[in-house]
């Protein structure tokens, strides 16, 4: 065993019995450095990359390269969804010296942790162009031993042109109808209208950009917008990318066409995409929506929760196949002789057709992945819910893929905000009572007595890292969506204390700009600060829409004066990169709408026509309205107050922009005040 082992964090686990001397992340491996005169081999990683794996199988968990490694460097291995700070920083270095990155992430730093060499997966032999790993080592080995002046020079230069790419922030202005038209334009152009979604291959589910353009159509109207936005979840929901027996999304489709995933399960994809599909549901009534959006949240339900009540980071994409192998998809995949032995030959003919399933097979070695193709065939829906429990049944005597069990802050955020909504719109309290429990969690392990944020935990021990901006902005959004279901203010409170951090610790007095770390975190040799969405919606951009909704809550006039200056670099890249900025895009809409302020207020919050006014308030289309419901005497929320019964019957009340409208009674008329 290596210094991994009493580390919490699964990947880092995965590499305790290296014969790797591995090192966790901190000054005592680059102190060793020093003492050593040896240079630093950082690898970073995650527990579900499957090249990751390959690389740890082939590299680390050899003998021979383990020894050269602990003669030769001081090797620091890094979680990245532990450490995003160190990741980004890295990365940042690695994208700008070989123009693109990935994982595993593989940089040579000095003992004073400055890069100097970079690369990703190296093969343990040459191939297709890439030197091995063993020639990269013996590379750096003798540049570092024969021309050391020479490293050290390339890396404090590297260092200086990083310290030197500051983000072109344009002004403190939030963008406009301009720019959020051009922003529609940009993606317009981008779009696939023969497959959904947005580029070629790989393609990925652009959660946050169909945010925005659901947003967008809600509040303009736009045709063009609603059709991407359906469009692309109507491919994706019948794409090999969605889960067609389990419910849930796959990372990413390796194809154009959604068919063949890259079959690791994030948490936060399917914490986004659930929201996204409810949505849409709420927009245009969409059955398969509802149903992707509830199957969906039952997957994370079932098999990304914890005992703790907190959601699991990940699912791998790699399981034993049966004997003994570990392949990716192994236990989603299905040959035509697989169906035919778990449903007979019938039934196996109908799940064929249905889901698409041929001899040639659509994934490797004849093995079909699951989707649900276009046909003019009726299928009988009876049968067809009787084949998929059968083959789900079949499929979970398959050894399952191993599954990370960290609790990352964040995502669980979004968890929080995806399940109390979809709950909520669908009458499900049990999804409703899942996002309380994972608040709860969230409160209780990792906020400590000053409301500072642990990034992540795991089996109910908080890590030792600190929170990053996302940690903040994500598990305020989700506390601020679960006090709009639930009524409760508290959530709204505890928003309102990781909103304050925001404002103190991560934001640029001067500017208004955010940084990812706070100003009192470990000082990386860059302080990073990304405001593009990726596969979740950056700090920066998650910041800006829940200090919006906190404001429209409580008429906190910095909160709203610091969501409004971080929009300002959605002004500057919307026009110009709208798919990397949708989550910045979907916050200036509500900015452009209002917010609008919703207060229900009714004799008990279970009375019957007051739950029937907060679900129309709930369902409100208006770009990030904000909903606050209780009784008239409560103190939960600041929308609340001198709110009272008219005619003594529950009431709404609809503001926006400091004027508010006359209070209704009735459901059609509440309706027709939250829809643009």
């Amino acid at each position: 065993m290596n210094r991994l082992a009493d580390m919490t964090s699964p990947y880092l686990l995965q590499h305790a019995d290296n014969p790797v001397d591995w090192w966790p992340w901190g000054p005592e491996a680059f102190e060793e450095a020093k003492r050593r005169g040896v240079p630093v081999l950082l690898s970073v990683g995650y527990s579900a990359c499957h090249w990751c794996h390959v690389m740890a199988h082939e590299s680390f968990e050899d003998e021979a390269t383990a020894g050269y490694l602990n003669e030769h460097f001081v090797s620091v291995k890094v979680d990245r969804e532990e450490r995003p700070d160190v990741d980004a920083v890295y990365m940042e270095a690695v994208q700008a010296a070989t123009g693109q990155g990935g994982w595993p992430m593989t940089v040579f730093l000095t003992p004073d942790a400055e890069p100097f060499y970079f690369g990703t997966y190296f093969p343990p032999v040459p191939r297709q162009g890439m030197p091995s790993f063993r020639q990269v080592l013996e590379g750096v080995r003798q540049a570092w031993g024969e021309r050391r002046d020479e490293v050290a020079e390339v890396a404090g230069k590297i260092v200086r042109d990083l310290a030197g790419r500051e983000i072109s922030y344009g002004d403190s202005l939030a963008p406009g109808e301009e720019q959020l038209a051009q922003a529609l334009l940009g993606l317009t152009r981008e779009y696939d209208p023969q497959r959904g979604g947005f580029g070629g291959a790989p393609k990925f589910p652009p959660s946050m950009v169909i945010e925005f353009l659901l947003r967008h159509h809600a509040r303009t109207g736009a045709d063009g917008a609603l059709q991407m936005a359906r469009d692309t979840c109507e491919r994706m929901a019948r794409g090999g990318i969605y889960d067609q027996l389990g419910g849930g999304f796959a990372r990413y489709s390796v194809d154009r066409d959604w068919i063949v995933p890259h079959f690791e399960k994030m948490l936060y994809d399917n914490a986004l995409l659930c929201r996204v599909y409810a949505h849409l549901w709420r927009s245009t009534g969409s059955e398969q929506a509802r149903r992707v959006a509830l199957e969906t949240a039952d997957f994370m339900v079932r098999e990304l929760r914890t005992a703790e009540g907190g959601f699991a980071s990940a699912l791998d994409a790699d399981s034993d196949d049966g004997s003994g192998r570990h392949v990716e998809g192994a236990y989603y995949v299905w040959t035509p002789e697989q169906l035919t032995e778990a449903l007979g030959a019938e039934d196996a003919a109908l799940a064929a057709a249905y889901f698409g399933v041929t001899e040639e097979g659509t994934f490797e070695e004849g093995a079909s992945v699951l989707q649900l193709p276009q046909q003019d065939v009726v299928f009988d829906a009876e049968k067809v819910a009787s084949v998929k429990a059968r083959l789900l049944a079949v499929r979970a005597e398959r050894p399952a893929p191993g599954r990370d069990d960290k609790v990352v802050a964040a995502w669980n955020g979004l968890a929080v905000a995806a399940l109390a909504e979809t709950g909520a719109y669908f009458d499900r309290p049990d999804l409703v009572d899942a996002a309380v429990a994972a608040a709860d969690l969230l409160v209780r392990l990792h906020l400590d007595d000053q409301a500072r944020l642990s990034r992540t935990s795991k089996d109910g021990k908080a890590g030792a890292n600190a929170g990053v901006l996302e940690d903040y902005a994500d598990v305020a959004e989700g506390f601020l969506a679960l006090a709009g279901v639930t009524g409760e203010g508290v959530w709204l409170d505890f928003a309102g204390f990781l909103l304050d951090h925001v404002l103190a610790r991560f934001t640029d007095p001067e500017s208004g700009s955010l940084y990812d770390t706070a100003s009192d975190a470990e000082q990386l040799i860059r302080r990073p600060q990304d405001p593009t969405d990726n596969a979740v919606p950056s700090g920066w951009s998650a910041a800006a829409g829940a200090l919006l909704s906190y404001a429209a809550h409580t008429g906190s006039q910095p909160h709203r004066s610091a969501a409004e200056k971080a929009l300002g670099v959605v002004k500057a890249l919307g026009p110009r990169v709208p798919r990397f900025i949708g989550w910045g895009l979907a916050a200036a809409e509500a900015l452009l709408d209002g917010p609008r302020e919703v207060a229900v207020v009714g004799p008990a919050l279970d009375d019957p026509a007051t739950r029937e006014l907060h679900r129309a308030a709930l369902l409100a289309t208006a770009p990030g309205a904000v909903v606050a419901c209780g009784t008239p005497d409560s103190e939960e929320f600041p929308l609340l107050a001198d709110r009272v019964l008219v005619g003594g019957a529950p009431t709404a009340y609809v503001c926006r922009g400091f004027v508010c409208d006359l209070p209704v009674t009735d459901v059609d008329a509440l309706r027709e005040k939250v829809t643009p």
